[in-house]
């Protein structure tokens, strides 16, 4: 028992709302075009990477057996089906990861409910979070009607500063790029809409009353906007002169520089390299592409299988032997693994339990491989056995007297 707990449940108060300003962010992923690409690309990513599942854990499961209020280990095979093909019977599981994961990045939280057989997503930002005073949490609620207690849901929660209930999106922190790049498109917007034109005003010698300084600026309006083409010619009389302004163009109303800038901070809070987003061919793509799945995407979807792992209580990992980008890290490892079995520190099946593969049948499979000759494999590690060519001690083959080199008697003579 946590003796801070009461502590715990006086600072943070009796429930916790896992929205955030949810509204905000999913308005700016419709709205925004940095900021869908980049939330699609990371939780695409994630949801085509599988989980791994391997020995169960010496932990118990959390999940209570409504018969027999006990917990009880789902099988292995069932969690397999559960994380891999089919969550539920209502969508197909790229689906649901892709739920899951796009809760994770708007909100900030996901929350999974386990019914005993199927495996369902619940709205992030409709979850209220029941703090307890004697355990961390006492349950949870979903849209002030529905209770679950906490045998039935599996929360994810995103890193937060001020909280240890509810996770905060990693979109939180860009919030003054996105205010920003937000109202400079609505400029945009409103400039064209309203037909203005940039920074001129008209000046004369006379005074003008108000009535015909309004007439004049009706006239202006209708001869010289954008909407009717913009380029009209006028005849200016009565000593009326066009000047500036300011010396704003049309091409600096793009903002281009600006734009870019706050997208790639955007895309940073995000953990997505911008080269990712550009066009054409460039030679750091790869090397970006493989740092992009090293420090974001495995590491989103190790929050994700951390949380399973605790609720079934099974040994779990990401599988990411079918990711592309990372096949130069699996074939290092591969090299690495075959090198330890050859010289005998490793045997084959605990190198395939590093792989996360079931145990290989062979009765040779969990005994060391001794290398035959040292040598051979002080030359090459991977290469187990004497290095080829050489001759074998134990042959049989009898030594070849040394040839008499002729006149060698004559000389003693």
């Amino acid at each position: 028992m946590n003796r801070g707990q009461t502590a715990i449940h006086y600072d943070e108060g009796d429930t916790k709302d896992a929205t955030r300003r949810d509204t905000y962010f999913k308005r700016a992923y419709d709205r925004l075009e940095v900021i869908r690409r980049g939330t699609d690309l990371l939780v695409d990513s994630a949801a085509e990477i599988n989980v791994s599942v391997m020995d169960p854990l010496p932990t118990d499961s959390k999940f209570l057996n409504p018969n027999s209020k006990n917990p009880q280990m789902v099988r292995k095979k069932k969690v397999e089906t559960l994380l891999n093909f089919q969550a539920n019977s209502e969508v197909d599981q790229n689906q649901f990861r892709r739920e899951v994961f796009m809760d994770l990045i708007i909100n900030g939280n996901a929350f999974l409910y386990f019914d005993g057989n199927e495996l369902f997503q619940l709205p992030a930002h409709l979850m209220e979070i029941k703090v307890g005073k004697k355990k961390r949490v006492e349950g949870y609620t979903y849209d002030s009607t529905t209770k679950f207690g906490t045998d039935e849901i599996i929360h994810i929660k995103e890193n937060a500063a001020d909280s240890i209930y509810q996770g905060v999106s990693r979109l939180y922190c860009a919030q003054r790029s996105i205010n920003t790049l937000d109202l400079m498109l609505n400029f945009q917007d409103l400039f064209f809409e309203n037909g203005a034109v940039p920074g001129l005003v008209l000046t004369t010698p006379n005074i003008l009353n108000a009535k015909i300084k309004q007439r004049i600026l009706e006239n202006w309006r209708r001869s010289y906007s954008p909407k009717a083409g913009a380029r009209r010619p006028l005849i200016l009389d009565g000593d009326f002169k066009v000047n500036p302004l300011s010396e704003i163009r049309w091409r600096e109303l793009d903002f281009e520089t600006s734009v870019d800038g706050h997208e790639t901070k955007i895309l940073k809070a995000l953990g997505v390299p911008p080269i990712l987003l550009n066009s054409g061919n460039n030679a750091n793509l790869t090397p970006n592409l493989k740092l992009f799945y090293l420090t974001t995407v495995l590491p989103l979807m190790n929050k994700f299988v951390a949380a399973v792992e605790a609720y079934f209580a099974y040994d779990m990992k990401p599988d990411t032997v079918g990711v592309a980008a990372l096949a130069p890290e699996i074939r290092d490892q591969t090299t690495q693994l075959t090198s330890l079995v050859n010289t005998g520190i490793i045997t084959i099946n605990e190198a395939r339990e590093q792989l996360r593969m079931d145990p290989a049948p062979d009765e040779h499979a969990d005994e060391l491989r001794i290398p035959a000759n040292i040598a051979g494999s002080a030359v090459d590690p991977s290469q187990g056995g004497r290095p080829s060519g050489s001759s074998s001690d134990d042959s049989g083959d009898e030594e070849k007297p040394k040839p008499e080199v002729q006149g060698e008697n004559e000389d003693k003579e």
